[in-house]
């Protein structure tokens, strides 16, 4: 839920931002700007909350807490990229293929209860998905908007 408000709240602090600027609206811009500031705020809970994330992976996977700091680095990139005219596009289908396999952690997390803010077994399960994975899409479709169709 913090990402979906961070994202909303960042884009409609941007429009008014870039029409006071620029004297024009900027959609598409905006919608990058927030998104880049989601993906900043959630890496910022790969350094703050290492041991809970590290619940979230899969136990096939090995190197939890390196896995956990690399994917909250590569999310910083990624939101510097949207920013960049001539990465956007590539920065977007990126994104759109890493928000793509981390469902599935986020499946796992809510199958097993794992608060990643706690580092705990007492999430809120199942029903997180029907946020969870609503919210996924979203994303999805936000950036192919933002950064790759425009």
């Amino acid at each position: 839920m913090k990402p979906l408000i961070v994202l909303l709240l960042s884009f409609s602090i941007s429009i008014f931002v870039i029409k006071i600027i620029k004297k024009e609206y900027d959609f598409a811009l905006s919608a990058r700007i927030a998104m880049s500031i989601m993906l900043v705020f959630t890496a910022i809970g790969h350094f703050a909350f290492t041991k809970g994330m590290s619940m979230m992976v899969p136990k096939i996977i090995p190197f939890k807490e390196s896995f956990v700091y690399i994917t909250g680095i590569f999310e910083i990139l990624l939101a510097i990229g949207l920013l960049i005219p001539k990465l956007k596009e590539i920065s977007g289908w990126t994104l759109i293929i890493f928000l793509l396999l981390m469902l599935p952690a986020n499946i796992y997390a809510a199958i097993n209860n794992v608060n990643y803010q706690k580092g705990t077994f007492d999430g809120n399960g199942i029903l997180y998905l029907w946020f969870r994975i609503p919210l996924q899409i979203l994303f999805i479709i936000w950036t192919y908007i933002s950064a790759i169709r425009i």
